[in-house]
């Protein structure tokens, strides 16, 4: 459950269990024997679901349907002994650097020879590479250091080994996930090292896309806007989540940033990588957020003309700084905040989409879907982000690349049909 980062935990456990094990993700079987959950701690509805999830497998332990339920993952390390107390039908709690207790549990041995190897539960053409664990951020509203812990950069060369792994799978696409992409590096090399790591991956035979996702603001590395734009292979796609804009908002949330050198970032990126798609998130209602700073969030959504943009409502999370915070924006304005901004960003959006009417994309199909092929360009994350739906009298080929010429938009998707 949660984030990419847990699924990719997920798809490694599957892989030190597979020899001992018939492992199935999320199948829609009630048939197993045991069920692991991975967990999210992040956001309250995150946190919901993944309680929701165990009690209803617990209702499943009960009648007989299955006979042990194992949870790991965020929520787990944040409230093992609460949940302990609370869910005596689940066998057993595990945090998230638990693997090999979870492993000697199920009788299994940690293989530590597996070295990037993991059981792919994304399409087999695309797979996310997690080159970092941990944040050393302090960020007033987030719990993810105290779950995760601080930064610890995977070596270079564990992370080319891992791709040319992926690749010989089947994998063309590589998204690169962490806490923190422009972080990587601190900890080993003692700078960052980001630019170099993309150099490297972008060398690897048989990867066409490499794409960047979570990276901060705050001392953003702009050796990695040269490397974006010179390499063809790594798609002009970055997701930055910038959260606020408002100078104040930005210091009560411990960004490091203020408002004019956010402004300045962002013109620098599409200085320097010209067509970039620049994917981001904002709060509303932080804690003392008034009006005229919500207004000022407004005017630079429309500014900016975000190609991606998502809104969260501001939650508090137990032992963060802004917890100590009064949360004095109602839940409905929140809501009216949330919903002002997406109005906005569901026009940018529609205007950005109708100017590509006509043009040609290479676009990668994910798989059909009815009448339909379903495909992305560069500009486009799996899951989160924008479509094609292609109509073609062939057969295309899932994980292939097409151009695609664009023959109508909405507001969230694009229509094509092929050219090559």
């Amino acid at each position: 459950m949660g984030c990419s980062k847990n699924l990719v935990d997920s798809e490694q456990l599957m892989r030190q269990l597979k020899d001992n094990y018939d492992v199935v993700h999320e199948s829609e079987k009630e048939d197993a024997d045991i069920i692991i959950i991975n967990t999210c701690g992040f956001i309250a509805d995150a946190k919901q679901e993944s309680i929701d999830t165990i009690l209803n497998f617990s209702v499943a332990k009960k009648t007989g349907k299955i006979k042990k339920v194992y949870v790991m993952g965020c929520l787990s390390q944040r409230y093992k002994k609460e949940l302990s107390a609370e869910m005596p039908e689940v066998d057993a709690f595990y945090g998230v650097n638990d693997l090999k207790d979870l492993l000697k549990t199920l009788e299994v041995d940690l293989k530590t020879q597996l070295l990037g190897e993991r059981i792919l539960t994304t399409p087999k053409h695309y797979a996310y590479l997690k080159i970092a664990e941990g944040c050393n951020r302090n960020c007033s509203f987030c719990a993810i250091p105290l779950i995760r812990g601080k930064n610890i950069s995977k070596p270079i060369e564990d992370l080319i080994a891992e791709a040319e792994w992926l690749v010989k799978q089947g994998v063309k696409e590589l998204i690169l996930i962490a806490q923190d992409l422009t972080y990587y590096g601190m900890d080993l090399y003692k700078k960052r090292k980001l630019a170099e790591l993309l150099e490297k991956l972008a060398d690897v035979k048989g990867l066409e896309w490499i794409r960047l996702h979570y990276a901060y603001p705050a001392a953003f590395p702009m050796d990695v806007l040269n490397v974006m734009a010179k390499n063809d292979n790594i798609c002009k796609y970055i997701d930055i989540p910038l959260q606020h804009i408002n100078s104040d908002i930005l210091a009560s949330m411990k960004r490091n940033i203020d408002g004019n050198k956010t402004r300045e970032l962002v013109a620098k990126m599409r200085a320097k990588v010209p067509g970039i798609t620049i994917r981001t998130t904002l709060i509303v209602g932080y804690p003392g957020e008034t009006y005229a700073q919500f207004e000022e969030l407004k005017r630079f959504v429309a500014e900016a003309k975000f190609e991606r943009l998502g809104v969260f409502t501001y939650s508090p999370e137990e032992n963060t700084a802004a917890d100590k915070l009064k949360d004095n924006v109602s839940a409905k304005t929140k809501e009216k905040r949330f919903s002002e901004i997406m109005e906005l960003q569901q026009l940018i959006s529609a205007d950005i989409n109708n100017a590509k009417i006509g043009k040609v994309f290479k676009t990668i199909i994910d798989r059909k879907e009815g009448e339909y092929w379903i495909g992305r360009t560069e500009f486009d994350s799996p899951e989160v982000d924008n479509e094609v739906l292609i109509t073609s009298d062939k057969k295309l080929i899932t994980g292939n690349f097409y151009l695609i010429k664009i023959t109508l938009a909405e507001d969230y998707d694009l229509y094509g049909e092929i050219v090559l």
